[in-house]
């Protein structure tokens, strides 16, 4: 049982809300709202662990609380149980319907609550985890495409509402096809683990991010940052790889393993991500291979 979750409680009433807390504060952190409007503020800002939430507040219900919550993508995965004096089994199923994964009545019972709050993260846990490994790519433990796609969405949007630059570089290992036919897939799985290793070991800003984008390419979000500070940054993955010295002794390369580089960057005026940026990569990833491969390029 996940210990020192952070619990939001939203209830008007100091008798209630002192019951809860006796009953979990030994092992969570409490914090409390007593209006709707003061909730959704709250877990907008600190995105709680899981929300007690009474029906009957003061200026909104709970009952709508829950609705605002659940539209919004930032906090719809926020688990609300409802606590409450409302005891009909119309009650609770409209509560369940709304998104509530619980639903508890009063009065309360201070082991009734704890068991079934800590059943509540438990489960939240275990969820999170498993989102987590699906958010990362299997054979190299970095984020995936899925993740990437995520990850570029957000920060393209505070980049639009911030007018700052973002940069994306799209990194393919050359002659990948042939390292695979001459060492075979188990030589070929260890160089994309150590190139992984390589590109994230080259990233030092906290806000950098890379994925694997699929197959031998890998791509890097560096937000905040300018084309010639993303140049850089590029540069120095791409001599990092070539300095690994990875022997590449394919009969038709003979050499050692290197990656082409391809670098776009732009300052978003819209909301929605707009996919030009890494097709104008992916663009510059094709005349860094063109122009002769182990290189970057960008327009």
């Amino acid at each position: 049982m996940p210990i020192d979750s952070n619990i939001l409680v939203v209830d008007d009433d100091p008798i209630n809300v002192q019951i809860i807390a006796n009953a979990l504060f030994k092992t969570h952190r409490i914090n409390v709202a007593t209006t709707g409007l003061n909730a959704l503020r709250i877990t907008q800002e600190q995105m709680p662990d899981l929300i007690l939430l009474d029906i009957g507040l003061p200026d909104i219900s709970g009952y709508e609380v829950c609705k605002m919550l659940k539209r919004n993508s930032v906090t719809r995965h926020v688990p609300v149980v409802f606590i409450t004096a409302r005891d009909t089994d119309l009650d609770e199923l409209h509560g369940l319907e709304l998104g509530a994964i619980d639903y508890i009545r009063k009065p309360f019972s201070p082991a009734l609550i704890r068991a079934r709050v800590n059943n509540q993260l438990l489960l939240k846990h275990k969820t999170d985890q498993l989102e987590q490994l699906a958010m990362l790519d299997s054979l190299t433990a970095i984020p995936n495409r899925r993740n990437f796609e995520q990850e570029l969405s957000k920060v393209w949007s505070v980049a639009q509402r911030k007018s700052r630059e973002i940069a994306v570089a799209l990194l393919d290992i050359d002659y990948f096809k042939q390292y695979n036919d001459h060492y075979g897939h188990a030589a070929g799985d260890r160089c994309l683990q150590l190139v992984a290793k390589t590109i994230s070991a080259s990233l030092h800003r906290p806000m950098d991010f890379v994925a694997r984008y699929g197959g031998e390419e890998f791509v890097m979000i560096l937000p905040d940052s300018t084309l010639d500070e993303t140049i850089m940054v590029a540069e120095k993955v791409r001599e990092n790889i070539e300095n690994l010295n990875i022997r590449h002794e394919h009969p038709d390369i003979q050499g050692q393993l290197t990656v082409s580089i391809g670098v776009a960057s732009t300052i978003p005026t819209q909301h929605k991500m707009d996919r030009h940026i890494l097709e104008e990569a992916d663009k510059n990833l094709y005349r860094a291979k063109k122009m002769g491969r182990n290189q970057l390029f960008q327009a």
